[in-house]
């Protein structure tokens, strides 16, 4: 029996799991979890002690919100510089490892229960092809996995930030005002399509398309203020696309375009035969949206391409806790 220890490090909180598994392809059991807030602490090697007390883990893996480099990480909104050299020596694990908190998702993918997933688009994963994780939430996520013999092997992406192709004028339109009303000298993907980027693009239909009176104008005024932490304008938008609010619809519709067709553009760029995931926030909270043809015809309207994408499923991951989940999968491996 191999008992491992499990991290999803974020600026804000830190989720610490512990758990057994009875062998390499046997259930992972997370005997204790318990959420930390990361700025209580001065590092994780004492938050990691403080949480395993007496139990001694034969590996660990710590899912970090930034990009993991010859094993270090720099936290982006957190003091914290992680070294997973240093890690092992301060908790006495034999085995650690940083990961970026969204390429260790590939790590849980062969591990998914039915209740943990929801089907997007039916097809047939080739198992000897690479895998896509793409998750829209505050960012764009992106990751890619290549089956080897002894499993998957995570690869890190950066592709929510190359720029964002416009597909129609509307789209133009919208690309041009962002740079313009954010200041930027170019707009990325990750821009517009993510739950961000639903904001950003009702806010511009708000610019152009609403009166003043329109019930968004205050959430997306307040949404953009810094200090302000009860606006959630993306979560209004959907609210109101629900209650068949025009504008709100409209916005929502265009931005599942936009998903699906990255979604696309994304799978092209790696051959996922082998099968895309949604991660992210909106995974769970628009799974209904993401289940409907806008959304899907996106995905597949790549001109003579659209043939290779068509056998190719979709997958929604809907367990909030699929990083710690991760996490634990790959500490697993690590015991092999």
């Amino acid at each position: 029996m191999k008992t491992v220890l499990a991290g999803d490090i974020g600026g804000t909180k830190t989720l610490l799991g512990l758990y057994r598994s009875e062998g390499k392809g046997g259930p992972l059991t997370c005997i204790r979890s318990e959420l930390y807030r990361s700025a209580d602490w001065p590092d994780l090697a004492p938050m990691a002690k403080e949480f395993l007390g007496d139990i001694r883990a034969d590996a660990a893996c710590f899912a970090v919100a930034g990009p993991v480099r010859h094993g270090k990480a720099q936290l982006t909104n957190l003091t914290w510089t992680l070294d997973q050299d240093g890690l092992a020596a301060a908790t006495g694990i034999a085995k650690v490892e940083l990961v970026n908190d969204f390429a260790v998702l590939i790590y849980g993918l062969p591990h998914l229960s039915a209740p943990q997933v929801a089907s997007i688009k039916p097809g047939q994963a080739d198992p000897s092809g690479p895998l896509l994780v793409i998750g829209a939430g505050t960012g764009l996520g992106v990751a890619y996995g290549i089956p080897t013999p002894s499993g998957l092997v995570a690869m890190a992406s950066e592709g929510a930030h190359a720029e964002f192709a416009a597909h129609s004028q509307a789209d133009w339109e919208l690309r041009q005002w962002l740079a313009s009303d954010l200041g930027l000298d170019r707009v990325s993907t990750e821009r517009v399509v993510s739950g961000t980027g639903l904001g950003h693009g009702a806010r511009f239909l708000l610019a152009h398309e609403a009166s003043d009176s329109h019930p968004l104008h205050g959430v997306a005024e307040d949404w953009l203020q810094p200090a302000a932490s009860a606006a959630d304008l993306p979560a209004e938008v959907a609210r109101l696309a629900a209650a068949q609010d025009p504008l709100a619809t409209k916005a929502l519709d265009r931005w599942l375009g936009l998903y699906g067709s990255v979604c696309g553009d994304l799978a092209l760029a790696g051959l996922c035969t082998g099968g895309i995931w949604l991660a992210g926030g909106t995974a769970s909270k628009l799974l209904p949206q993401l289940q409907s043809a806008r959304f899907v015809d996106a995905f597949l309207r790549k001109g003579r391409l659209g043939a290779a994408l068509e056998p190719i499923p979709i997958t929604a991951i809907t367990d909030s806790a699929i990083g710690q989940f991760s996490a634990a999968c790959r500490a697993r491996m690590l015991t092999a």
